[in-house]
């Protein structure tokens, strides 16, 4: 039996202001937390859709080409990740933007999952409100399709890949070739952790010797430079690092 215990089932928020009904697709088999999202997304602005296994919520992905999938794990027919996977290897909808909302909380599933192509994990039980704020943030975000662009602004953190250049509240940081790389990774997905082996993979390059040290070093070393914003990196435990700073903009 999947935990259905949700607090704060209906809160009060800010609408969120778009042009048109952002379209979200719930994957999830248990009725009671169906009518439960639906009820408060709806509430949101947001047009809701529901799938109740694995095979019916990939074929509506690719009908209805939704703005965000709300995922969850253990379904029957096809099992989450599979329908992650899916939707990550097809080009029609490999830009979605996916939420895994599930039971699961070891730190070794939301690895998982991420590796899977999650652009966010939510463990139950859970409240609304903070849920939906990660709805909204998710939503805000540049989409995966179209992340080729050089600049990326986040937390009063700027980052310009073209011109090898980054600043935090304005200041000139003067990094080396794996910081800027390691700083670029976790700027660009704020919220989401990184394994100490993503990270050495993704900040390999010319100066590849160095990361004979640990990854922690490098890490340390890009706190120190970013002063008052060092907090923003912050150590999951048993996994990695994450940003926490939420991505304002990238041009």
């Amino acid at each position: 039996m999947k935990s259905l215990a949700i607090d704060n089932a209906h809160p009060i928020l800010q609408r969120v202001d778009f042009m048109t009904k952002p379209k979200l697709l719930i994957i999830e088999d248990e009725r009671s937390l169906q009518e439960v999202l639906t009820y408060n997304l709806e509430k949101e602005g947001f047009e809701v859709v529901v799938a109740a296994d694995g095979h019916d919520g990939l074929r509506r992905v690719q009908s209805m080409q939704p703005d965000l999938v709300i995922l969850d794990l253990m379904l029957p027919v096809i099992d989450g990740l599979e329908v992650c996977r899916q939707i990550r290897s097809d080009p029609r909808t490999q830009a979605t933007r996916v939420l895994m909302l599930t039971a699961r909380s070891e730190e070794v599933d939301e690895i998982v999952g991420f590796n899977m192509g999650a652009d966010d994990y939510v463990t139950k039980p859970f409240k609304i409100k903070p849920l939906i704020h990660r709805i909204k943030a998710l939503l805000r975000r540049t989409p995966a399709s179209e992340q080729t662009r050089d600049v990326v602004v986040a937390g009063g953190i700027e980052i310009d890949r073209v011109h090898h250049t980054a600043k935090a509240g304005g200041a000139d940081l003067d990094l080396t070739p794996t910081e800027f790389r390691l700083l670029w990774t976790l700027v660009r997905a704020p919220g989401r952790p990184f394994s100490r082996n993503e990270l050495m993979d993704r900040c390999r390059g010319e100066d590849a010797n160095a990361l004979e040290r640990t990854i922690d070093v490098h890490v340390r070393s890009l706190r120190q430079k970013l002063g008052t914003f060092e907090a923003m990196i912050e150590t999951v435990r048993g996994i990695g690092y994450r940003f926490t700073g939420e991505a304002a903009a990238e041009v």
